[in-house]
């Protein structure tokens, strides 16, 4: 399949229901609205194309940057291009659920996100944390320096209520990793939540959502979760 064909069989998968959706979290035109699950017909087709993945990934269409993050090769990729696909990656969406997850996939993954993370920029950094979460909930726990890990949860602790919302969420969502899958560090992890309490992410419409790391924590250890690992990142 090339370029043509796949654009042509994403619109045709398009939901007027998703798009609204999409839209309404932070997507822009161009968008078809495909739901993930849809695109994995076509991905068993075509699997693993890094060519088309960044062909795919430079209309600026949200489906279509969705699904390049779906064939990409990763190992494919260097850090010059993981920040070239920064660049293009306009909303969380994007930044963290393939920017994110495709970088996952590789060897140079912490190096590339512990720039990020330190970049300033609000969604550099939320895709910086949110790639430590893909990897620490499927790596194991030996790659991973304790010292730096127990560094990183100080670092949240001191900025998350002064970060920006979308870096906040993905921060939230590290501290509450690393104490489900991140085992030497579960102790530490669940003192930091609870010190650092609610956290208040703002909306342009309507109040305020808090996200309470500690209750999430607990509800998952209830669960028999404690120390989950996925098999896979990416669908």
């Amino acid at each position: 399949m090339n370029v043509e064909s796949v654009m042509l069989e994403l619109e045709g998968l398009g939901k007027e229901r998703l798009k609204k959706m999409y839209l309404s979290n932070g997507a822009y035109e161009p968008l078809f609205g495909v739901a993930t699950g849809a695109m994995k017909p076509m991905a068993k087709t075509i699997k693993i194309n890094q060519p088309l993945a960044e062909q795919l990934y430079a209309t600026g269409n949200y489906d279509a940057m969705y699904f390049a993050g779906i064939i990409a090769d990763p190992q494919a990729m260097t850090a010059a291009d993981f920040d070239r696909w920064m660049d293009a990656a306009y909303f969380y969406m994007l930044s963290d659920y393939v920017v994110a997850v495709t970088l996952a996939e590789t060897n140079i993954a912490q190096e590339v996100a512990d720039q990020w993370i330190a970049s300033g920029e609000e969604l550099r950094m939320s895709a910086g944390w949110s790639c430590y979460c893909w990897l620490l909930g499927s790596r194991p726990d030996r790659e991973f320096p304790e010292g730096k890990i127990s560094d990183m949860l100080e670092l949240v602790q001191k900025t998350i209520h002064d970060s920006p919302d979308r870096t906040k969420s993905a921060m939230n969502t590290f501290i509450y990793t690393v104490a489900i899958s991140y085992l030497p560090l579960h102790d530490k992890a669940v003192k930091i939540a609870e010190a650092i309490g609610p956290v208040e992410i703002n909306r342009d419409k309507g109040k305020s959502k808090f996200l309470h790391a500690s209750e999430n924590i607990r509800k998952e250890v209830e669960r028999g979760k404690l120390g989950f690992k996925r098999k896979y990142v990416r669908c």
